[in-house]
């Protein structure tokens, strides 16, 4: 924050700030093009990035809204092949294939932040926007990006 540098950029055209109606127009156009679909989880919109192992994966995203405005984008993150004895779908791959993909888009500086526990998290702040992938099960890495103008990711529950 403290280098006065904003950044609004999320993915696929969503940005913090749009408003409710712009989300669902421009994931509206982007369903009409077969480039999202609806997904059946709690994060309602399904997208199939490529991911820099090869792997299939499936992304699921659903922003939450401050005022009518995008402030946090929650993500989640699975193969589509995963199996718990494949030891090319482990989460702990999952994860780096996730900051591989995160990394093209926001660039290079993810950093590991540790607990006391050993569980980690991989974090990236550019200005305003906080960027952190953890490991969410064994099936699953979770992305949290946070406009820290708006909140502090310690005032967000997944």
């Amino acid at each position: 924050m403290a280098s006065g540098q904003i950044y609004e950029e999320l993915f696929l055209g969503l940005e913090f700030g749009m408003s409710r109606k712009d989300f669902f127009s421009t994931c509206w156009e982007l369903n009409k093009h077969g480039i999202l679909i609806n997904g059946a989880h709690e994060l309602m919109v399904r997208y199939q990035p490529d991911l820099p192992s090869g792997n299939e994966a499936n992304m699921f995203f659903y922003p939450r809204f401050e005022g009518d405005k995008i402030f946090y984008m929650p993500v989640e993150f699975q193969y589509r092949n995963w199996f718990p004895t494949n030891p090319a779908t482990t989460s702990e791959k999952l994860v780096e294939d996730v900051v591989g993909l995160l990394s093209s888009w926001y660039g290079e500086g993810f950093f590991r932040v540790e607990d006391k526990s050993g569980a980690f998290a991989m974090v990236k702040i550019d200005g305003n926007r906080l960027i952190r992938v953890y490991i969410k099960s064994l099936s699953a890495v979770r992305v949290d990006i946070l406009d820290l103008r708006v909140k502090d990711i310690t005032e967000i529950s997944s």
